[in-house]
């Protein structure tokens, strides 16, 4: 089993020296640093996880304490992937009070050999048990993994309020591999703090089940976030022109900005009419900004045009005229040599799931239905 820990740590160093050649973002500056502890932390547990828990109770005790900073990094990776304006400071810093406190409590523990004794994380039975204090911070290591997961799905949906306001695609920028890691390893997590609790409280299983069972998953984890994790680009790109710009749900710069009926109608037309002309949905990868500039006004307005007049988001306002276009072609006979496929690329699609999902939601019918209607 070590030489499988082994191996997740060399990855997780690996993959950090891979992230390090790219042009880093900030989520990847993040992401160095993150597989960096987990490359050294499953090394660690490999190496001296025989005796670790058995012989070092404060030393074993700080190390499981190192799972405070797991949730951390994976906030601080996903926020800085999914808010254009994310910045480190200062007050990121406070999700690492918990990590700090943990290990102060220890070190001012090992001055007392009264209290000391009392912590140790395999089950032996004790004259007394073990301190309040200790344990509070064994609960509390315990609800951080449950507790970031939630906190994850929620930013996932800020996500996908984003995606449905700047983006006329969602491959690549929805995170989806992200979703489905962050998901299932929260489970799984969940899982064995749960069976780490009653070990600890009712010695129940055997602990080396419990580390042994974390590590394989974090092993499993290290892996698929190095590699996916290494392919992910910056989803937010920056603009120099300060009117174009990502419109997200936190910004309520605009919000109290009255626009008249008028202006709002007129706008409303030259959009239609600038739809129809130049077809720039036909372009997969058309976002809020793009189609900003073009049209010559700022990205807030574009979107409160479009939320307004339209009743749309972004997402749905573009790939209506997508779909209105593969209903076109569908009925010319010119494009009968084309596979529904080959008209969805034609129309601005650029995948056949998003395609197939997208018109299904806008028309009811699956485009081969439509078509067998036709």
């Amino acid at each position: 089993m070590n030489y499988l820990f082994f191996i997740a740590s060399f990855n997780a160093l690996f993959f950090a020296v891979l992230v390090l050649q790219k042009k880093k973002a900030l989520h990847d500056k993040i992401l160095i640093y993150w597989l960096i502890y987990l490359g050294l932390y499953t090394g660690i547990y490999a190496l001296f996880s025989n005796r670790l828990f058995v012989d070092f109770h404060l030393l074993s005790a700080s190390f499981v304490s190192l799972l405070l900073l797991h949730g951390p990094f994976l906030f601080l990776y996903i926020s800085a992937l999914i808010d254009q304006r994310f910045q480190f400071n200062w007050k990121k810093l406070f999700q690492f009070v918990p990590f700090i406190l943990f290990n102060l409590f220890i070190v001012i523990a090992s001055v007392f050999p009264e209290i000391s004794e009392r912590i140790r994380l395999d089950h032996v039975e004790h004259a007394h048990g073990a301190p309040l204090l200790f344990n509070l911070f064994l609960i509390l290591t315990v609800l951080s993994g449950p507790f970031y997961f939630i906190l994850s799905i929620f930013l996932f949906k800020r996500l996908d309020i984003n995606i449905f306001n700047n983006f006329s695609s969602d491959v690549n920028v929805n995170l989806d591999w992200l979703r489905k890691l962050v998901y299932s390893f929260g489970a799984v997590w969940t899982v064995l703090m749960i069976i780490a609790t009653i070990h600890h409280v009712f010695g129940m299983f055997s602990w080396i089940f419990c580390t042994h069972g974390l590590f394989l998953s974090l092993s499993v984890f290290i892996i698929l976030i190095g590699y996916f994790g290494l392919k992910q680009k910056e989803i937010f790109i920056q603009y120099q022109d300060h009117n174009i710009e990502y419109v997200t749900e936190t910004k309520t710069k605009y919000a109290g900005v009255i626009l008249k009926d008028t202006d709002t109608e007129k706008h409303a037309s030259n959009i239609r009419h600038f739809m129809r002309r130049e077809k720039p949905y036909l372009d997969a990868d058309l976002t809020l900004p793009q189609l900003a500039s073009r049209l010559q006004i700022p990205s807030h307005l574009l979107s409160r045009v479009i939320n307004e007049k339209f009743g749309l988001h972004f997402f749905d306002f573009i790939n209506q005229y997508r779909v209105d276009e593969v209903k076109s072609k569908l009925d010319q006979p010119e494009f009968d040599h084309l596979s529904l496929l080959g008209i969805a690329f034609e129309c601005g699609f650029n995948s056949k799931s998003a395609f197939n999902r997208v018109f299904k939601k806008l028309t009811g019918l699956t485009p081969s239905e439509y078509k067998n209607q036709l």
